[in-house]
């Protein structure tokens, strides 16, 4: 996992769209937290959930359409959102898009 980055990268190119499908590799795993990349086809998405910590999501390509807590944001390349604690939220592709996601455990 952290063997991706011993050399400097630009994220995006570290994982690739397919076709229909979300595809996700993580980065860094550990107790404390986790690093994870993702990369979501046109209109695919994760359904509405919660999580018990926080979460940052990073666009590092692309466009996608995320609710929390009902309250509806569009987010494009460049651009960063904490999805809180406890609070359902959901992400849609408006266009391919691609994100990093840092959750914090502690």
């Amino acid at each position: 996992m952290e063997e991706l980055l011993t050399k400097p990268a630009q994220l995006a190119s570290l994982i690739e769209y397919q076709p229909g499908a979300v595809v996700s590799k993580t980065i860094i795993k550990k107790s404390t937290g986790t690093v994870t990349l993702f990369a979501f086809d046109e209109g695919q998405g994760l359904s509405e959930h919660t999580a018990p910590f926080d979460a940052l999501v990073q666009i590092l390509d692309g466009e996608a359409d995320v609710t929390i807590s009902g309250n509806p944001f569009h987010l494009i390349e460049g651009e960063s959102l904490i999805l809180p604690a406890n609070k359902p939220h959901a992400l849609t592709a408006r266009e391919k898009f691609k994100m990093l996601l840092t959750m914090i455990r502690s």
